[in-house]
């Protein structure tokens, strides 16, 4: 006999039972404390948050986090289709945006559909997309995105996207740096020489210039909270990938949380906050999730790299092995030694048409297209790896 799927939907994170979402999202998971945040945030004016419940059997076994926005069209298309997409927008605004509903959380670091143990993906994937089509409908929008899948998600994926019309689609890689032990000479050893050479040389000039105090808090209050938020607005504003823009109340209600630690630089001579990062921490793993930088200092002061090593220092003594810090601004973190994690994105548009010429162009989307800083560094590594199978290509000078 066939098990009965049952979907059910609630409208924020504290309607669902704490157990099930314990079962659903254990750590190293973001689970109902990242949600119920989220809820509580007023970002309602980017975001319609929304969870689906799964049920096999009338027993609960899974949580479907979902949310919806109008997603600007050049964050998904690449650069020469999406101008052309945008200055059509003039007449038709819609162009410029695809009203998107999502699998997944806008800023979690993979996108998970949440089952308890004993049950597969698998088994509820094509009941959850039949729930969300239906949801997406509701809501007039005309796409659906599975957003950020791991590699094994999207094994299961894979399998059945083409049943279900959907088409694969490559997202920003994650980043994470394994760490082989707590000692930061061990950390170094593993960098490759030209990075591990840069990274002192940055860090030493930076102390040259600029003496820095270090402070790890929870639970900051909120003249901190304030000086934290100011920090992170300005560097939402120079990144050149936006997505969430997040609010004085996302900060206040992180920071309420245990798992939730800030790592803070300021200036000795004037005590001002002039970088933070903001860490989820682990049994085996910290999470990076948001960092602020002050750009109005001098470029020479290297605050990120200054920062990553006041964080580094901390994530080692803490005895964490895996050290996560998201997708955008690969530069620096490849600089600092993490690797790419391959995220997937499995997108259905409800216009046949349409979906087709989008599963057309996602063929030719690639990290390299999606990021400049990717697109540089994939280059050298093909430059690197053809001179390594050809040495005569290296001038003998």
């Amino acid at each position: 006999m066939q098990n009965m799927i049952t979907i059910n939907w609630y409208d924020r994170a504290d309607e669902i039972d704490e157990n099930l979402w314990r079962e659903c999202f254990p750590a190293p998971l973001e689970g109902s404390w990242w949600y119920k945040t989220l809820d509580d945030s007023r970002l309602s004016d980017q975001f319609e948050f929304s969870y689906a419940v799964i049920s096999i059997d009338n027993s609960a076994v899974g949580i479907a986090p979902i949310f919806s926005m109008k997603v600007p069209i050049d964050l998904v298309i690449p650069r020469g289709i999406s101008f052309v997409l945008k200055a059509l927008s003039v007449f038709k605004e819609s162009l410029a945006y695809q009203h998107t509903v999502f699998v997944g959380s806008p800023c979690a670091e993979e996108g998970t559909v949440g089952l308890v143990p004993g049950v597969h993906l698998s088994q509820v994937a094509q009941a959850l997309f039949i729930a969300v089509q239906d949801k997406a409908a509701s809501l007039k929008a005309p796409m659906i995105v599975w957003k950020d899948m791991n590699e094994q998600d999207a094994e299961t994926l894979d399998q059945i996207s083409e049943q279900l019309g959907m088409f694969r689609m490559v997202s920003f890689p994650g980043t994470l740096i394994n760490l082989s032990s707590d000692r930061m000479e061990d950390y170094y050893k593993n960098l490759k020489g030209s990075r591990r050479h840069n990274l002192k040389k940055k860090l030493k000039r930076s102390q040259q210039l600029i003496t820095l105090d270090t402070e790890v808090i929870q639970h900051p209050n909120q003249e901190v909270l304030e000086e934290i938020f100011g920090l992170f607005y300005q560097t939402y504003n120079h990144a050149t990938t936006k997505f969430e823009k997040l609010t004085p109340e996302f900060f206040k209600s992180i920071a309420s949380w245990d798992t939730s630690h800030f790592v803070l630089l300021r200036s000795n001579e004037t005590k001002q906050l002039v970088s933070f990062m903001l860490l989820f921490r682990f049994e085996d793993r910290v999470i990076n999730k948001f960092l602020g930088i002050d750009y109005n200092q001098p470029d020479t002061y290297h605050l990120y790299f200054r920062l990553w090593d006041a964080a580094l220092a901390w994530v080692l003594k803490s005895g964490a092995k895996e050290f996560q810090s998201g997708q955008t601004g690969y530069r620096a973190k490849l600089d600092v030694g993490h690797k790419l994690v391959p995220l997937t994105n499995y997108c259905r548009h409800n216009n046949p048409l349409i979906n087709k010429v989008f599963a057309t162009i996602a063929k030719d989307i690639s990290w390299s297209s999606l990021d400049s800083d990717l697109d540089t560094y994939l280059k050298s590594q093909a430059v690197k790896a053809t001179l390594e199978k050809r040495p005569e290509l290296v001038s003998s000078k």
